[in-house]
């Protein structure tokens, strides 16, 4: 895969090992020889992955990392941290700065390239859906609560899959102080728990004595509802070829036994705060789509919406030889309604005709406001003999009961309605609304309050 990766180390040496590392599998390298450096390059350039020394002068990558991390510009850029240090505190401190991974020096080639693919394809995931939510609405980083939330890395829950009973206990013990923790010692127990239940992690052990560990992240790598979440699997020392399968197939990290609770409090909170982050922007993405597609005062699809499935629906008709209707529906003296009684009036009225067009379509009817006082309703599988009946029903509904526009005041309202139906296989979108359109009119010459077909 192609990404940009910054390698950060005060010893030329180093940076052009790793250098030749990344190129040789087509990664573009940006170098930088000081904490300061790097933060300058970060400001001017895109960088999916960050390759970070600890041991530098001056400025060292802890403090080098925490303000990539605490910066809004920069903070969902990966880390992963490059030490000679192999002790369990140093992990613990540069986890806590907010770096994403570590990788001892010398660095295993393996390891280097699979880190570095996996948090450039998170990475790369996670800027296609930023991309999308802020071209629709301005995201203010530091401003939005749940994004906030989604930073803090805040109690969880954390699912543990482990047959040995008392590391099971072990491993309970420190996350149940902070998290709502669950053990399984049973594989299909856990896939049936984690793909019913919301939970932000997953901790699986590779060394489950009655089955494989690696085939259950592989099932839950494949389920819709568990594909994005975090897997982080525990392994003995020597597992490397385990290991890269598992990280391979899309496990986001690991721990190596024994295991050290505050390593795996560190990661735990790592990975939780990442999922947040893209259920943030998931979510946000979806909210978008919605908003894109709804008329906010209804409720009902809008016109984009409409004139985009209408079209599916033509073809899907024309090819299946089905029937396909289209009622149009216009409120009767609208402007007489503003008019007289204000505009929040108005709006009651728009709401209320809106769930009474509702209660008068069945599921598979698209109903949409095409704007202003005009709605749509699209009806598959519906000939005109059928079509007319819905259409007359609805206007009957409308003229039944008064509007209820305050407390202890009602108007009356009456809508026209105009039909149409696919007539020939020359039929299109365009034609279908024209004609509804025109009977829709041909209702309000004829006094309003009525229901035409089209010619």
């Amino acid at each position: 895969m192609t990404a940009r990766v910054l390698v950060v180390d005060d010893i030329l040496a180093n940076v052009k090992l790793l250098e030749a590392r990344l190129a040789a599998e087509y990664f573009d390298v940006l170098a930088a020889y000081s904490g300061q450096e790097a933060l300058d390059v970060l400001a001017r350039e895109r960088v999916d992955v960050v390759l970070l020394d600890v041991m530098m002068p001056g400025m060292d990558g802890f403090e080098a990392c925490r303000r990539i991390k605490n910066d809004p510009r920069t903070h969902h850029i990966p880390v992963i941290m490059v030490t000679a240090l192999d002790q369990p505190t140093d992990k613990i401190q540069g986890l806590e700065s907010g770096a994403d991974d570590f990788l001892t020096k010398p660095v295993d080639d393996i390891a280097l390239i699979t880190r570095v693919k996996n948090l450039a394809r998170l990475k790369t995931l996670n800027d296609e859906m930023l991309m999308r939510v802020s071209t629709s609405r301005q995201l203010g980083l530091g401003q939005n609560d749940a994004l906030e939330k989604a930073l803090s890395g805040r109690s969880g829950r954390v699912l543990v899959v482990e047959d040995h009973a008392r590391s099971g206990v072990r491993l309970l013990e420190p996350l149940a102080k902070v998290h709502d923790t669950f053990l399984e010692a049973d594989p299909q127990r856990a896939l049936k728990t984690l793909t019913e239940y919301e939970f932000d992690v997953a901790i699986i052990s590779l060394s489950l004595v009655r089955s494989d560990g690696l085939r259950l992240c592989s099932q839950l790598r494949s389920v819709e509802r568990t594909r994005h979440l975090p897997l982080i699997v525990m392994v003995e020392p020597g597992e490397d070829a385990r290991l890269l399968r598992g990280l391979d197939m899309g496990v986001n990290d690991y721990l190596i036994r024994p295991i050290d609770k505050h390593e795996m409090l560190a990661r735990v909170r790592t990975q939780i705060k990442r999922k947040r982050y893209s259920d943030f922007l998931r979510n946000r993405i979806e909210e978008t789509v919605e908003q894109a597609v709804t008329d906010a005062l209804t409720g009902l699809h809008n016109r984009r919406y409409m004139e985009s499935h209408l079209e599916t629906l033509v073809r899907d008709a024309l090819r299946a030889g089905r029937k396909l209707s289209m009622l149009m529906a216009d409120i009767d003296f609208f402007k007489h309604v503003n008019d007289t009684y204000g505009h929040d009036a108005g709006d009651v009225v728009l709401r209320e005709f809106a769930n009474r067009i509702r209660r008068n379509t069945r599921g598979i009817d698209l109903a949409c406001r095409m704007g202003g006082e005009e709605f749509v309703i699209i009806m598959p599988d519906t000939e005109m003999g059928r079509a007319y009946q819905i259409g007359e029903r609805l206007r009957a509904c409308i003229a039944a009961e008064p509007f209820v526009i305050k407390p202890n005041q009602a108007i009356r309202v009456t809508t026209s309605v105009g039909l149409a139906s696919m007539e020939t296989a020359d039929d299109t979108a365009q034609t279908l609304f024209k004609r509804a359109d025109q009977a829709l009119y041909a209702s309000k010459r004829s006094g309003r309050n009525r229901v035409s077909t089209a010619a």
